[in-house]
């Protein structure tokens, strides 16, 4: 099987002296893993870093064994963060929880936008609400819907935090979230609700009914906020 896709970096692992193991979520084939020979090497480790988008030559002699890549940089995304903690944290936590729900071999096409979209909007002055929306279309597109819109009243103030019942579960909700608008300002007591609100529907839905570990990274995120 051989297959050339555009992609970004979930995760790497050393693999015997000088390759690596890496997970990539591709455009055409969804999460990919694979070996990536020479993956220690100067040129090469210097960008494998996660989020980085990269160009990758699959190959493998056989569907049931894990194949190799040759990859090639196209667009560095992690660098440009470096020196910002919010952003670099925001974005391990992203391919965290990618590296860890997407299925092997299945694309989907809204996730991989989704996720480029917000990828381009790091840069703007609120982007870590675009990052909590992201969140919230990736649940609904892991199959989930909240449906957070039969909530939704004529109240004006998005700042305002609703608890609500969803199936068995009760949430705290702040109301930009229902009514999906985005709020001018948000303070770190509002972003901090939102991600609570989000990690928590992530737990009850995907993580505790398949007893899978919650990564740190994203609970380390929500703590820039306090």
């Amino acid at each position: 099987m051989n297959w050339e896709d555009e992609c970004y970096l979930l995760s790497k692992r050393k693999f015997r002296e000088n390759a690596n193991i890496i997970n990539v979520f591709t455009k055409s084939k969804g999460k990919v893993s694979g070996v990536v020979y020479g993956g220690n090497s100067r040129k090469i480790r210097n960008y494998l870093q996660l989020s980085n988008k990269l160009f990758v030559i699959y190959n493998s002699k056989n569907e049931n064994k894990a194949g190799y890549f040759k990859t090639e940089l196209i667009k560095p995304i992690s660098p440009s963060y470096f020196n910002d903690k919010k952003r670099t944290s925001a974005l391990i936590s992203l391919c965290s929880i990618l590296n860890i729900l997407l299925p092997e071999l299945q694309p989907n096409q809204s996730i991989f936008k989704s996720f480029e979209k917000f990828i381009e909007s790091l840069n703007l002055e609120n982007w870590i609400i675009l990052y909590i929306f992201f969140e919230l279309n990736l649940i609904k597109n892991l199959g989930y819907d909240p449906n957070l819109s039969k909530f939704k009243n004529d109240v004006t103030n998005l700042d305002e935090i609703k608890k609500i019942k969803i199936e068995s579960f009760y949430y705290e909700v702040p109301e930009y979230l229902i009514s999906k608008k985005i709020p001018d300002k948000a303070s770190n007591y509002l972003i901090k609700k939102s991600l609570y609100f989000t990690r928590h529907i992530i737990q009850n839905r995907f993580f505790i009914p398949n007893n899978l570990v919650f990564p740190k990274s994203r609970i380390l995120f929500e703590n820039y906020f306090n």
